[in-house]
């Protein structure tokens, strides 16, 4: 894909991932909506980068919040990049706990919403938006980029919820590929191990050591920036398409 005149959505794009994310785009030319719930953070870091950033509020799940962001997105080029980040976990429960209390049900469907159905809600209505622009030679309009983790394929204890969310998210790659191809729109997925963001950075140095005792090579956190050099590659590469691609480091979780 040609950059010159582009424009993305990046959800959750004022957090780790999603402003290293924004920060490249941007470093390529490509204007950025930079759409977080954190409306505050959003916006400021949309006014560091200048005009070819803008910075919305709103929740992924919710369609008229979306739609805010698709039309920011329009207003600083031709949408024709989705980068869906947004997502978490509303915490660390068991099937059935020590004690014999089952999983708390809500934070279930929350964890699913964040992730599954958010994804699944900006992706549906910004292809809707990409199908709208003229195709190149090849017949292309655009990508999505969504977010997963290696927890979605070996999650570990206590990670039911957020595992069985970023599952959903690998799972929707190839039916999104090819629901989309009609309108040249190519979908991939990311699938990270222990990035250094923010948060991670933050955490005490002996969970930090136990962390990375598991990474293969090289033996520390991803870093962000790596994060976005692959969603750069991906935009790029018209032929990556339906894939899921893991980025950790041949980092396997362990059960704990």
């Amino acid at each position: 894909m040609q950059l010159e005149g582009r424009s993305a959505i990046v959800t959750g794009g004022a957090g780790g991932l999603g402003a290293a994310t924004v920060r490249h785009l941007v470093d390529l030319g490509v204007g950025v909506a930079v759409f977080d719930r954190d409306g505050d953070r959003a916006v400021a870091l949309a006014d560091e980068l200048g005009d070819a950033a803008v910075g919305v509020g709103g929740d992924v799940t919710d369609d008229d919040d979306v739609a805010g962001a698709i039309a920011a997105a329009e207003g600083v080029g031709t949408l024709s990049i989705v980068v869906n980040v947004a997502g978490g976990a509303t915490g660390g429960w068991r099937t059935l706990s020590r004690d014999g209390t089952p999983h708390d049900k809500q934070g279930f469907i929350d964890t699913m919403a964040m992730n599954a159905v958010g994804t699944f809600n900006v992706t549906r209505l910004a292809a809707a938006a990409i199908s709208e622009h003229d195709a190149d030679e090849d017949g292309q309009r655009g990508v999505v980029v969504n977010t997963a983790s290696i927890a979605g394929l070996e999650g570990q204890t206590g990670q039911l919820a957020y595992g069985a969310a970023k599952a959903a998210i690998l799972g929707m790659s190839l039916p999104l590929a090819r629901d989309l191809a009609p309108v040249g729109i190519r979908v991939c997925a990311i699938a990270p191990g222990t990035m250094g963001t923010p948060i991670m950075e933050s955490a005490p140095e002996q969970l930090k050591e136990k962390l990375v005792g598991s990474i293969v090579n090289p033996k520390r956190m991803g870093r962000p920036d790596e994060f976005a050099l692959l969603v750069e590659s991906i935009v790029r590469n018209d032929y990556l398409n339906g894939e899921n691609i893991r980025l950790d480091g041949a980092l396997r979780f362990p059960p704990k």
